[in-house]
C-alpha cells in the first residue's frame, strides 16, 4: 500500500470520527450514509479534485463537486474543513441555531465549499449538468462531479437529467451513486425497486462504471479511471457499491442508521473503532 494511500486511509478514520461526534453533539443527522461515502470524499478533495480552499463560487479553473444528496452534510462539511475550507471548529455547531453548518447544506450562510443548498432530493445532477456545460462555454477544461443517493434515484428529476446529459455530450461530467441499497423506510428494493442500474443509464447513453466504495484504494483507481473516460462525447456514471455505516461495526447492514444518533455509550463504542489521526475539533 503506497503512502498516499495510507495517509488518505488516515484522514477517512479522522472523517469518520468527526462524523458520529457531529450527530452525537445534536442528537440528530444522518451517519449512516456519511460513514459509507467518506472514502468518495475523502478521496475526491485530497487526492483526485484540482480545487482552492480559499473558494469562490464560480470555480473558474476547478473541479467543482455537488452534492445531491444533501442528508450526509457530516461528512461533506468534514472535508470541507479538514481541506481547509473553514476551521474544524466550527463542525461542534453542527445543527445548532444560527449555525454555518446546518442539517442540509445551503449558501445563504456563506460557508466556504458550499455552492447549492441540497437536500430536496433529486436536483443535484440537474445541477451538475448546467455547471459543467457553463464550463464548455467558457472555455474551461474541469470536470464538474456530484454524488446522489441511490433511494434518491427514485426522484423523477433524476431522469429527466439522465436523458439530457448524453444528448447533449456533456462529457466533463461524472456522476457517482452511492449503491448502499437502504433508504429511510427500508432496503430501496423492498421501498421501490430500482432494477439493473448499469443497464438503464447505458440506455440513456452514459458511460457506466462500476467501483468498491469502501477500499480506498480501489476508490481512488476507480475515480482515476472515471477520469480517463470523460471527455469522450459521454457523461460518466460511477456505480459505486457501498455499506451504510462503513467504519463503524454496529452501525454496517441497515437502514436503522440511516438518520439516528448514537447516544453516549455508542458514540464511545464508535470512537474505539476510528484512530483519531488529524486530532478531534
Amino acid at each position: 500500500m503506497t503512502q498516499d494511500i495510507l495517509e488518505l486511509k488516515g484522514i477517512a478514520s479522522q472523517v469518520r470520527r468527526d462524523i458520529v461526534r457531529m450527530v452525537h453533539g445534536c442528537q440528530s443527522g444522518h451517519p449512516g450514509g456519511s460513514l459509507g461515502c467518506t472514502d468518495y470524499l475523502v478521496a475526491l478533495y485530497f487526492s483526485i479534485m484540482k480545487h482552492d480552499p480559499s473558494f469562490n463560487m464560480e470555480g473558474a479553473g476547478e473541479d467543482l463537486f455537488f452534492l445531491s444528496n444533501g442528508h450526509i452534510s457530516p461528512v461533506f462539511y468534514s472535508v470541507l474543513s479538514r481541506s481547509g475550507y473553514f476551521d474544524k471548529a466550527e463542525l461542534a455547531e453542527f445543527r445548532k441555531i444560527n449555525s454555518r453548518v446546518q442539517g442540509h447544506p445551503t449558501t445563504h450562510e456563506g460557508l466556504p465549499g458550499i455552492r447549492i443548498a441540497s437536500g430536496s432530493l433529486g436536483q443535484g445532477l440537474s445541477v451538475g449538468i448546467g455547471a459543467a456545460l457553463s464550463k464548455k462555454l467558457n472555455g474551461d477544461d474541469r470536470l464538474v462531479f456530484t454524488l446522489h443517493g441511490d433511494g434518491e434515484l427514485q426522484e423523477g428529476q433524476i431522469w429527466e437529467a439522465a436523458m439530457f446529459a448524453p444528448h447533449n455530450r456533456v462529457d466533463n461530467l461524472i456522476a457517482t451513486v452511492d449503491v448502499n441499497g437502504q433508504q429511510i423506510d427500508g432496503p430501496t428494493k423492498v421501498v421501490l425497486s430500482l432494477g439493473d442500474l448499469r443497464a438503464k443509464f447505458e440506455a440513456f447513453g452514459w458511460e457506466v462504471m462500476e467501483m468498491q466504495g469502501n477500499d480506498m484504494t480501489l476508490v481512488v483507481e476507480g475515480l482515476q479511471k472515471a477520469i480517463s473516460l470523460s471527455g469522450k462525447g459521454k457523461p460518466v456514471m460511477i456505480l459505486m457499491q457501498t455499506e451504510m455505516g462503513a467504519g463503524v461495526d454496529f452501525m454496517m447492514g441497515s437502514h436503522k442508521w440511516h438518520g439516528v444518533a448514537p447516544n453516549d455509550a455508542q458514540l464511545q463504542q464508535a470512537l474505539d473503532q476510528l484512530p483519531e489521526t488529524l486530532g478531534d475539533y
